[in-house]
């Protein structure tokens, strides 16, 4: 076991189960993750076997029939599993953030429909706040809503959904102006709505069509797309907690757990860039010694070290926070925007240790190194996350002059 990215005070159960996961990862994912990722193909087998390790039900209750645990023990098993191969950590952080909206604002109806399929892995979630024009800025949303009876007819088109297409149900974020007169504040008249669709690509159901993948840098095996509705029909029972107008506040309390889910997954790339940096550097020889004798490398690898010690310390107390009940909006995003960019910065000087050899495909490191831009800018881009840093801190620290 690593001597880095140590978590105190876990129960044997939490150490149990985090062991399991560290085992999986070494065995299922690590030997395959390059293959796979070179040839951008869906990991089905390691999906198969984290829904056999009852994982897509790890934070869903008890009563639904999942594991009901919480934040911090999901966060520390996406850490292992981004350390695998970060995106088998998205595909089930999408499921996770649909799940966790559901627990928590859901109607009776909403959570007995859906919790206990999701908790088994057979219905896997997606969510979609973005669109092509508005970037971060979510009060721009013009996908929209219009009531039709008992069901609302749905038009637009949304962007940057991860597992658009093997997913079963998408959270999606519209603006509903139905009882809520002009001039309400945009974020007060957006509605989140529970939308079942077929998995695949194409029209998946009347009026919904999911195109095919996003051709990524990084981030490849799982499967970046659009949404597109077109007169898309949604009975009024599929708005997330019965009342239209909460789907803001709803999506932003499942970007908090997004926010830990990405510190987490910075962490674990981090760790493994870390892992391969150490060991390269131990193999390769220079001037009749180690590389790791070095001085200038032995500094490279402490400053790495250290990184990957302080990402992982904010990623615990942001979830800790969250588990806690209390608001986590400025430790999630510090724990965001520090763990993000320290794997950009371990990553680099892991692959400025392996030289010319980093640059090769057939090296682990050259994966990594196009998959750690994708934490800069998801869930919340680095200047978004000292936005929220920067208001919340003038929050606590008001002067009473």
């Amino acid at each position: 076991m690593s001597r880095l990215a140590q978590t105190h005070g876990l129960t044997d159960v939490q150490q149990e189960i985090l062991s399991t996961v560290r085992d999986f990862v070494d065995k299922e994912i690590l030997p395959v993750a390059t293959e796979l990722e070179h040839r951008d193909e869906y990991p089905q087998d390691i999906v198969d076997g984290l829904k056999e390790l009852g994982l897509f039900g790890l934070m869903i209750p008890e009563e639904y029939g999942g594991l009901g645990e919480s934040l911090l023990t999901y966060a520390l098993c996406v850490e292992e599993i981004a350390r695998g191969w970060m995106s088998v950590s998205g595909i089930i952080n999408t499921h996770f953030i649909v799940a966790y909206m559901l627990k928590q604002h859901g109607t009776q109806e909403q959570k007995d429909h859906f919790l206990p399929r999701m908790a088994a892995g057979d219905v896997r979630g997606a969510f979609s706040m973005s669109e092509p024009a508005l970037g971060s800025d979510v009060s721009a949303i013009s996908s929209k809503a219009v009531k039709d009876g008992e069901e609302y007819v749905l038009n637009g088109q949304k962007m940057w959904l991860t597992n658009g297409g093997t997913s079963s149900l998408v959270a999606v974020l519209v603006r509903s102006d139905e009882g809520h007169p002009e001039g309400t504040a945009p974020h007060k008249s957006m509605t989140t709505f529970l939308v079942e669709k077929e998995p695949g690509f194409g029209e998946v159901r009347p009026g919904l069509t999911i195109p095919g993948k996003i051709d990524k840098m990084g981030y490849k095996g799982v499967d970046t797309t659009e949404l597109i509705m077109d007169g898309l029909r949604i009975p009024a029972n599929r708005v997330l907690g019965g009342v239209t107008g909460r789907g803001f506040y709803q999506m932003m309390d499942g970007v908090e757990v997004g926010r830990v889910n990405v510190a987490a997954r910075g962490c674990g790339v981090a760790q493994r860039a870390f892992e391969l940096g150490v060991r390269y550097a131990q193999q390769r020889h220079t001037f009749g010694k180690q590389i790791a004798q070095h001085q200038a490398v032995q500094f490279k690898l402490a400053e790495m070290a250290t990184k990957v010690e302080a990402a992982h310390a904010m990623m615990v107390n942001a979830a800790r926070k969250k588990d806690s009940g209390e608001r986590n909006d400025l430790e999630a995003g510090m724990a965001k925007y520090l763990a993000s960019e320290y794997c950009k910065e371990v990553v680099e000087d892991a692959f400025r240790i392996h030289g010319g050899y980093g640059f090769s495909k057939e090296y682990e490191i050259e994966r990594l190194y196009r998959e750690a831009p994708m934490l800069l800018i998801g869930e919340g881009t680095a200047e978004i996350q000292k936005m929220i840093i920067g208001r919340r801190l003038l929050e606590e620290y008001r002067f009473q002059g």
